[in-house]
């Protein structure tokens, strides 16, 4: 059975961590900048996967990208779920041997769906997360690619059945209408969109507030609820965030803390 799981995601384009609006990008800070403002040793213990996305716009710096995977990885003692701008097996190995445990893949489940049959074949169907974007006009879906400037002419139902037929195992649908918004999820999709889908989905843009992550599971029905939002989750933000969803009755994973007497480093284990 899927725990129901908080999400942080971040924005990486070239080394400079954004936030973005309705996939418009705004540059926030670097590395140092996330250092700063967040204390990764504590999230470790508030969510549940981090997704890094590689979303810069020209010449993605993979090797750059796939380095700062290692340095979030040395302080984050959770999943890393990895993508953007996957377009070959060795831009996946790359990212893997990097430390991600998982691939998150977009454009190529429309334009190369050989590339995700084989990565699905390679790593697993558990690690490949299809990334659906989409806009809502006149009541119907619209899904994009190529961060968000192409239309398919796909609706979310076409797109999750497309990536489930590619043998994906879970979905990150993000809302392009309600991204950056903080005016909480665009949930009419989303209970669509889980009613629909025979895998798990993580549900994405909008959320500004702790009361929204809740929603996301318990109105939406889906099992994640993620955010991008860098300044509305600061400090203690996520921690909080995991409390008001335990409050409203959702059922989340929690963890012992261990110490090793070899090495000193606090390691984490779920415990349901």
């Amino acid at each position: 059975m899927v725990k129901n799981r908080l999400i942080f995601t971040l924005l990486s384009d070239n080394g400079n961590y954004m936030l973005s609006r309705n996939f418009s990008l705004q540059k926030v800070g670097d590395l140092n900048w996330l250092r700063e403002h967040y204390n990764f040793d504590a999230i470790a213990y508030s969510i549940d996967e981090l997704i890094l996305l590689n979303v810069a716009r020209e010449d993605k710096n993979f090797k750059q990208f796939s380095e700062n995977i290692m340095e979030l990885g040395k302080q984050c003692f959770i999943p890393i779920v990895a993508g953007g701008g996957i377009r070959k097996l060795e831009d996946a190995y790359l990212l893997m041997n990097s430390g991600a445990d998982k691939l998150v893949v977009n454009s190529p489940v429309t334009t190369d769906p050989a590339l995700v049959k084989a990565l699905v074949n390679i790593f697993g169907s558990q690690c490949i997360v299809a990334s659906i974007d989409y806009f809502v006009t006149q009541d119907k879906t619209e899904v994009y690619i190529s961060n968000g400037s192409k239309a398919t002419g796909m609706t979310v139902e076409q797109a999750i059945e497309k990536a489930q037929g590619l043998g994906c195992g879970e979905i990150y649908l993000t809302s392009m209408d309600n991204d950056g918004t903080g005016e909480g999820y665009d949930l009419e999709t989303i209970k669509k969109a889980s009613s629909f889908s025979k895998v798990p989905i993580i549900v994405s843009g909008g959320a500004g507030k702790y009361g929204h992550l809740a929603e996301g599971i318990v109105h939406g029905g889906v099992t994640a609820s993620a955010t991008a939002n860098l300044f509305n989750f600061m400090a203690d933000g996520l921690s909080e965030a995991r409390d008001v969803m335990k409050q409203r009755g959702i059922e989340m994973a929690s963890w012992e803390i261990i110490l090793s007497k070899e090495n000193g480093l606090i390691e984490k284990d779920k415990v349901y």
